[in-house]
């Protein structure tokens, strides 16, 4: 399958309480790779009343805010987005509470990032790219943010196009690039493994995450040890909690295992029983899957097998049981 449509797509709606939920398909007129790079990610829209460890906004934070609340697409709104200000609000939120900060700020300022790339309909260009660098130098991940915080600043920084290598190469760029990444992967492991377990990890953040590790090396970053360690904590987690995934997450997933395939993952053990896991469930919720569920599973176990999964009963019958939704849903695609 050509990779400019071997990813997930989907728009968000904003929801004023929990997650956002997808509007149906992605505009006909997106373009290239991107059209198929977005998943359903968590709404981190501000609360009217903070509660226990939760903040006011003060003053420096409007900037960014603002971009959530309606269509941003022009260089003003990206400006609004690399405002000094910004960075030192969130620097001094950070340092002010220390070990109590949850880092639900800097996933704010994240999503506001991934706001202006959706209504843009592409990510991040070149030049953004690095002018966005130069404010997140002082852009940290710690161990203290909650799952919620890290989930949705990795998912919305990647698909926003953050991470992306482009090229010619920037060193200063690159440098940012790793620094950023090596402080969120730190944190996503230390949270999968504390003891006793993290209450707030959840499957919708696992899928997010699988899938933004994928999209992370499909976008040109290495595999690093550090990544690798991430990506087999969360498999980890993906068959402790198999029985929580939807239809969206079971689709995100088999994408993201089979782009990681693709791109040279060992399939290890803990991987391989991974995929096993959740191809019942493709079966199980067959009469749930969109049009665009249905793509990315079909690619997904077709990649599979094109690098050495074994056809299985389990895979042969979810495959059996998607090719009949294809006719059914064919004005849909």
């Amino acid at each position: 399958m050509d990779k400019s449509s071997a990813g997930i797509s989907g728009q968000y709606a904003r929801s004023g309480n929990g997650y956002n939920q997808p509007n149906g398909q992605a505009p006909s007129s997106r373009r290239g790779r991107y059209r198929h790079a977005t998943v359903r990610q968590w709404d981190t829209l501000p609360r009217t009343a903070p509660r226990h460890n939760e903040f006011y906004q003060s003053s420096g934070t409007r900037a960014y805010q603002h971009l959530q609340c309606r269509s941003v697409n022009t260089a003003q709104d990206f400006n609004a987005l690399i405002k000094p200000e910004i960075m030192d609000d969130l620097v001094r939120k950070s340092n002010r509470f220390g070990h109590r900060y949850d880092g639900r700020n800097h996933g704010q300022y994240a999503s506001s990032i991934k706001q202006y790339t959706s209504a843009s309909k592409r990510p991040l260009n070149r030049t953004e790219q690095s002018q966005l660098m130069r404010l997140l130098q002082n852009f940290t991940a710690t161990r203290s943010w909650n799952w919620r915080s890290l989930t949705t600043t990795l998912h919305s920084l990647t698909s926003a196009g953050v991470f992306t290598l482009h090229k010619p190469l920037d060193e200063r760029v690159k440098l940012t690039q790793t620094i950023l990444l090596s402080t969120l992967l730190d944190a996503i492991i230390f949270k999968c493994n504390q003891k006793p377990p993290a209450r707030d990890i959840d499957a919708r953040g696992i899928a997010n995450l699988l899938w933004a590790m994928a999209k992370l090396v499909d976008n040109g970053q290495a595999q690093t040890p550090e990544l690798k360690e991430a990506m087999a904590e969360l498999l980890t987690l993906v068959n402790a909690q198999k029985d929580q995934f939807i239809p969206q997450h079971i689709a995100n997933l088999l994408w993201a295992m089979a782009k990681l395939v693709d791109k040279g993952q060992e399939q290890t053990p803990e991987f391989k029983k991974t995929v096993a896991s959740l191809l019942p469930l493709v079966n199980a919720q067959k009469n749930q899957f969109t049009a665009q569920g249905i793509v990315n599973l079909l690619w997904a176990m077709a990649k599979l097998v094109d690098n050495g999964q074994e056809r299985t009963p389990e895979l042969n019958e979810a495959v059996a049981s998607l090719l009949p939704h294809v006719n059914t849903q064919k004005d849909q695609f």
